[in-house]
């Protein structure tokens, strides 16, 4: 079966591909035909597009040839326009050279200007607030200055001040000028210590002192603004410059008391304090400090009356004791002690009576013993005074301590900007040693006062006795010649 179907396909093959072979060669040659045409034509086409790119070339070159003649020809202008410039700009450095030096010379003129130009504006400007303040502290009434409000605007101004605002400053300082030079004698309305309007006359001496007189009182003035009445200051004058100024308001006096700090002294005097005031500010170390002064005062009064209690006339006391012991007259002596009893020196004379019979060494003894015995009551409370004399001025120390303490408190929290605010802790501190010295130095002068007078009387109690011992013992011994004497005969 194999064998037929190859022998079939070499018979088929052998008979039928001579045609098929014809017939492609046959085709083979149409294509090749086609090909050499269609070579020919693309031959064509590219000669043509040749022609077509030299002529685009030629007239690229052309074109690049005419725009390099026109670069050259803009480089060439450039070049020109560029030197033209750097001459500009050399001219123009130069230009700007000489400008900067004459801006720095104009800076400078400038600056020199704005300097005197602000120094005169300051100086306008403070003198316009020193005008405002003495328009405000004028004494002189009826708005003669000018208002203070314009000048204090002037002087708080950004710009500067024009010629009518120096013209103004200057028209007010030539009225102050004359104004000071003026005594006057008017009736205006004032403000009177109680804080009402009332009507008043016042004299007004220059730009010194302002004084007012009204039906019930006369004092000082002190002004209030330039629009508003003078005030009366709050406390008045002593009687004395009272009736001066009264005799000079009327002309019956060519003196008057003025205050040349023109009201300084015066409110010096307005607020000066007084003794209590003054204690009052010292803090809480006062009151001890016066506790111990009140009981100082107890005691000296006490030992004071308690010494002229017992003073008595001793001198003539032991002469009339002589003169009864020269008589032998015993209990006449006691009687006379015993009358004085509450006299020291009278108990002592006595208690040697009594032992007057005894050997001297024992009456001395006995005498001592009388002294002894009187010597703790006068020296009682001496001690307790000096040491009060002591602690005064230490509680004083103490409370400047406590005050300087207060007052450095204050600088750490306030700073030191504003003396008031530290001027409680100073006036604590310089109060309370002040008021401990004052009491320390008195009680220790009545302590040395006292402790000479209680001396001074032991010293007389001890002469009186031995003078006493001296007489008894004398008449003793004249008593015994005596009776020696009477036996003899």
């Amino acid at each position: 079966m194999k064998k037929t179907f190859t022998i079939v396909i070499v018979l088929f093959a052998f008979f039928l591909l001579p045609a098929f072979v014809s017939a492609q060669q046959e085709d083979m040659r149409q294509m090749h035909i086609q090909a050499r045409e269609k070579r020919q034509a693309l031959i064509e086409q590219a000669r043509e597009e040749e022609r077509a790119a030299r002529e685009e070339a030629r007239l690229a070159r052309q074109k690049i040839l005419n725009d390099r003649l026109a670069l050259e020809e803009a480089i060439a202008r450039l070049e020109n326009e560029n030197r033209e410039y750097e001459t500009n700009i050399e001219t123009l450095e130069d230009d700007i050279e000489s400008l900067g030096k004459r801006q720095e010379e104009l800076d400078a003129t400038l600056s020199g200007l704005r300097a005197t130009v602000n120094e005169l504006s300051g100086a306008i400007k403070a003198n316009a607030k020193d005008v405002a303040g003495l328009v405000r502290e004028s004494l002189h009434t009826g708005g003669d200055l000018g208002n203070p409000e314009v000048l204090e605007a002037i002087a708080e101004d950004d710009q500067f001040p024009g010629m009518g605002d120096i013209r103004m400053m200057s028209e007010i300082l030539e009225d102050e000028i004359r104004l000071s030079g003026n005594v006057r004698l008017v009736k205006d309305t004032i403000v009177d210590r109680s804080g009402r309007q009332t009507e008043a006359e016042i004299l007004v001496i220059g730009n010194f002192t302002a004084a007012y007189r009204t039906d019930n009182e006369t004092g000082f003035l002190n002004p209030s603004s330039a629009t508003g009445p003078p005030f009366a200051l709050s406390s008045l004058p002593p009687r004395r410059m009272q009736s001066k100024i009264n005799a000079y308001m009327d002309g019956k006096s060519m003196e008057v008391p003025m205050d040349i700090s023109k009201g300084g002294a015066l409110r010096q005097l307005v607020h000066e304090l007084s003794l209590w005031e003054q204690i009052s500010e010292g803090g809480p170390i006062v009151w001890p400090i016066l506790f111990l002064l009140g009981l100082g005062l107890i005691i000296i009064a006490e030992r004071t009356v308690f010494l002229l209690r017992r003073r008595f006339d001793s001198n003539g006391f032991m002469r009339s004791i002589e003169k009864l012991l020269d008589e032998n007259k015993f209990e006449e002596c006691k009687q006379a002690c015993e009358g004085t009893s509450k006299k020291p020196l009278s108990r002592i004379i006595n208690a040697g009576l009594r032992c007057c019979h005894m050997p001297r060494e024992e009456m001395e003894n006995a005498l001592q013993e009388a002294i002894l015995r009187e010597i703790p009551p006068m020296e009682r409370f001496l001690s307790t005074l000096g040491m009060l004399a002591a602690i005064a001025p230490l509680l004083g120390l103490l409370g400047t301590v406590t005050g300087m303490i207060n007052t450095f408190h204050v600088i750490t929290s306030h700073g030191t900007g504003d003396p008031r605010i530290m001027s409680g802790g100073i006036s604590e501190a310089l109060v309370t040693t002040m008021l401990g010295l004052a009491v320390a130095i008195p009680m220790l002068m009545a302590h040395t006062w006292l402790g000479r007078a209680v001396d001074k009387t032991i010293g007389e109690m001890e002469e009186k006795a031995v003078t006493l011992v001296n007489m008894v013992h004398k008449t003793r011994h004249s008593h015994t010649n005596a009776q020696s004497q009477t036996g003899r005969r």
